[in-house]
């Protein structure tokens, strides 16, 4: 889970992104408790606060859910969640983007797909 955090977006949103990472790639799936805010501040070495704001959010989303004196699991349906979010964040912030480009160069949507399964080819090598 360690990652050097960047400067293009806050700390809290990088963990509660890491974190919806490992429960997307099903590293921690519906029911596995999530590592606590204690660990996460002593891994990332950052400030308690920082990652209890990310955290947060993923239990006000009901990402995860707290289990008093015991700590946080990823509830039931998280995975789903996140897939649907995911996906239409991938749309607004990649694919609006490619289409209007695009059509800027008069790329047809043959063209399109034909580039992107080139790409997708040489990510296999």
């Amino acid at each position: 889970m360690r990652n050097i955090f960047t400067e293009d977006k806050p700390i809290y949103l990088q963990v509660r992104e890491q974190i919806e990472d490992q429960i997307i790639n099903k590293q921690l799936q519906a029911g596995d408790q999530a590592p606590s805010i204690n660990q996460l501040v002593n891994f990332f070495k950052i400030n308690h606060q920082t990652v209890s704001k990310g955290v947060n959010q993923l239990v006000e989303e009901e990402i995860l859910y707290k289990k008093r004196g015991i700590g946080m699991f990823v509830s039931e349906g998280a995975r789903e969640k996140l897939l649907v979010k995911r996906r239409q964040l991938f749309i607004e912030d990649h694919i609006v983007n490619l289409v209007q480009e695009a059509k800027k160069l008069e790329i047809t949507d043959e063209e399109i797909l034909k580039f992107i399964k080139q790409v997708k080819g040489s990510e296999k090598e």
